[in-house]
């Protein structure tokens, strides 16, 4: 278990924080909340202490000869910051240190994640923007905010990312350590999700199992390893990864577009979504009615567009695609053919059925590489999946680079 702190910032998404103190602490982590004066204004101090179960600091001055501004940043095993507003991220950028958050983030040597929120204004500041570019390259990880409500009417990019988000993200940053691999940072990568539902008529539709999950863990391991994500969600339930750029879709012609025009500027593309083989023909305009007699109407289908077959075929030189085959029997023999003929870089190979894979939290894959490499990784939860996969796809851009130095 670590030893987190939790910095507070004054602004009104302070009391999602709550939520995130919540879940850190109910998985056993120890929670040393740190706000800031203006922070206060919208949580008092007894909320903080009584849902971390500690007593909360929050001058730099109190018990000063436990010498707070040092020890608990150096006691810290992961520091995350929720809401981070602008004011703080510029103190942090300039090493100002004029209250103990500031001087925690001084002394602290552990990983820190700044989950910003602000108006969408502020975000897209160039002051901002340099303060964050200043962060990440000293090693800090700040999540790209959400698009959506803000304070008042407002709605844009600046939102705080849900707090489940935060902590699913937060974690993953800590199994990885300080000298976390940012080995995909200056990459965009595109993840697909989910899967596609075909409607019928106004109340039904063709659609499969697919939860989303692997696609999700896929999207949240890109963003810990430095990428710029988007993340193209086919009916899926779950917490947005933080930091993703979200584009949702039903349908497999929607996700077609949105995939080919996302792969457009993408350096990697990863295709977990599910999309469906077929389509009905034609959409009933009013709900389908049972006959008299009984006997159903005839759906004649058709068949949708090959997403990954195509992405192939426009593959520009240096980007990288990840297919995968999802199997009922024959999955590798089925993998390898479809391998070639979407001229995929790797193409992950599961075994799928109404109790595997769907729905659940651990995945057991093959990967199959376009250079014959074969790697069985057994069964993994998805979010180690997701890491090994990223792990092979570093492996083929690093190869590309060097082949590019040589030439």
């Amino acid at each position: 278990m670590a030893e987190v702190v939790l910095g507070v910032c004054g602004g009104i998404a302070a009391y999602k924080a709550c939520e995130l103190l919540r879940l850190f602490t109910e998985s056993g982590h120890g929670v040393r909340v740190v706000p800031t004066a203006s922070a206060l204004k919208f949580v008092g101090e007894p909320t903080w202490a009584a849902l971390s179960g500690r007593p909360v600091a929050t001058e730099v001055w109190d018990d000063a000869h436990e010498v707070p501004h040092v020890r608990i940043g150096r006691a810290a095993e992961l520091v995350v910051v929720a809401p981070a507003t602008a004011d703080l991220l510029a103190k942090a950028a300039h090493g100002i240190a004029d209250d103990l958050l500031t001087n925690t983030l001084l002394t602290a040597t552990c990983p820190i994640v700044y989950a910003p929120a602000m108006h969408t204004e502020m975000w897209e500041n160039p002051a901002t923007r340099a303060n964050v570019a200043t962060l990440r390259e000293r090693g800090a990880i700040v999540i790209e905010p959400a698009v959506g409500r803000l304070t008042g009417k407002d709605t844009g990019k600046g939102r705080l990312p849900d707090p489940a988000a935060i902590f699913e993200y937060a974690m993953r940053v800590h199994r990885r350590g300080v000298d976390l691999d940012r080995d995909l940072a200056g990459r965009h990568v595109v993840v697909t999700a989910g899967g596609t539902r075909e409607p019928l008529d106004p109340v039904r539709f063709l659609g499969n199992r697919s939860s989303g999950k692997q696609g999700y863990a896929l999207a949240r391991s890109a963003l810990a390893r430095g990428a710029r994500v988007t993340l193209i969600a086919a009916n899926v339930g779950l917490p947005d990864p933080a930091g993703a750029d979200l584009v949702r879709v039903g349908t497999t012609e929607e996700l077609r577009k949105a995939t080919v025009e996302a792969a457009a500027s993408a350096d990697v593309v990863v295709m977990a979504a599910a999309p469906a083989d077929f389509r009905p023909e034609t959409v009933a305009v009013q709900k389908i009615k049972k006959t008299d007699d009984g006997t159903p109407a005839a759906i004649v289908l058709t068949t949708n567009p090959d997403i990954a077959a195509e992405l192939g075929a426009a593959k520009r030189p240096g980007q990288v695609l990840v297919a995968f085959a999802a199997e009922t029997h024959d999955a590798l023999e089925h993998a390898r053919a479809k391998l070639v003929k979407k001229r995929a870089d790797l193409i992950v190979v599961n075994e799928v059925g109404p109790d595997l894979v769907f729905g659940q939290d651990r995945n057991t894959v093959t990967l199959l590489g376009a250079d014959g490499a074969t790697t069985a990784l057994g069964e993994l939860p998805k979010d180690d999946v997701a890491d090994r996969i990223f792990d092979h796809v570093v492996a083929r851009l690093d190869a590309q680079v060097r082949d590019a130095q040589r030439s």
